[in-house]
């Protein structure tokens, strides 16, 4: 007989209760990863090679400790399936486009911990907004240059000491949130459109509250550096961006949990 473990909190919704980091479990399966809580605040997003630098107001929400692994990535779309270039099932998922992850991945990864989540909420792709709050420490920030460390050679993995390859995720120093390799190791999807002048739009405001970017685009966002880049790319304010369908070795991605919207787009749940 299967025995499905639901924790208890799965139960509850998660804006009546206080958010707590938990293991997620799938259902018909051994693998599990890690979300960690982050309470949400106001920061200054942006920087020298980000401008205009502006103030954002974020919701609290959940996002992985790792970047999703080669391992987890098989177990939700199956044996087979896994197109990295640099195979090993504790290293970061790479050749993987925006549109397979939003329109394959996550759809199957919400089916399959449905009854093993938090009620009310869903996994989507992190906004450019929560992915650099995150990345910054958020609430626990200590204004570093990199995810953790002023020092790269740290917390990340890049063109200097990567062997020009993926490494196993994990094996850096966290930043201040427990989070690990978002400096460098592998690109990461967000959820947003990019455009240029949408930084300037947010300044206008004020206090951007939740950006979840612009309402179209040619290309979608991406964070963080990889293990093929120079040292300022894996700064934490820098922004890349590519058309959906584009995947290489360098590009992975990150989940975040959020509160499920009223309305679900068929390719990214913010």
């Amino acid at each position: 007989m299967l025995n499905i473990f639901i924790p208890i909190f799965a139960l509850m919704n998660p804006e009546t209760v206080a958010m707590q980091s938990f293991i997620q479990t799938l259902l018909n399966s051994s693998i599990r990863f890690k979300m960690i809580k982050v309470e949400g605040g106001v920061f200054e997003m942006g920087g020298k090679s980000s401008l205009p630098v502006h103030k954002v107001q974020l919701r609290d929400f959940w996002i992985g400790e790792l970047p999703v692994t080669q391992e987890l990535w098989e177990a939700v779309m199956g044996k087979g399936k896994n197109e990295s270039n640099f195979k090993g099932k504790r290293r970061p998922v790479e050749n993987v486009s925006w549109v397979k992850i939003s329109e394959e991945f996550l759809p199957a990864l919400n089916r399959f911990t449905e009854s093993m989540r938090p009620v009310g909420t869903i996994y989507s792709l992190p906004t450019e907004a929560q992915w650099e709050y995150a990345a910054r420490g958020g609430k626990l920030s200590k204004g570093f240059e990199y995810a953790g460390s002023y020092k790269l050679d740290d917390v990340g993995l890049y063109d200097k000491n990567s062997h020009m390859e993926t490494k196993p995720v994990g094996l850096k120093l966290p930043n201040e949130l427990v989070l690990y390799d978002m400096s460098g190791n592998v690109w990461e999807w967000c959820c947003d459109w990019y455009d240029s002048y949408y930084y300037e739009f947010c300044k206008v405001r004020g206090i951007a509250l939740d950006p979840s970017g612009p309402k179209d685009g040619k290309d979608r966002i991406l964070r963080g550096g990889s293990w093929a880049n120079y040292a300022q790319y894996c700064q934490l304010p820098h922004r890349n961006f590519d058309l959906p369908a584009s995947c290489n070795d360098y590009f992975g991605f990150r989940l975040v949990l959020v509160p499920k919207p009223a309305h679900e787009s068929p390719v990214c749940f913010q």
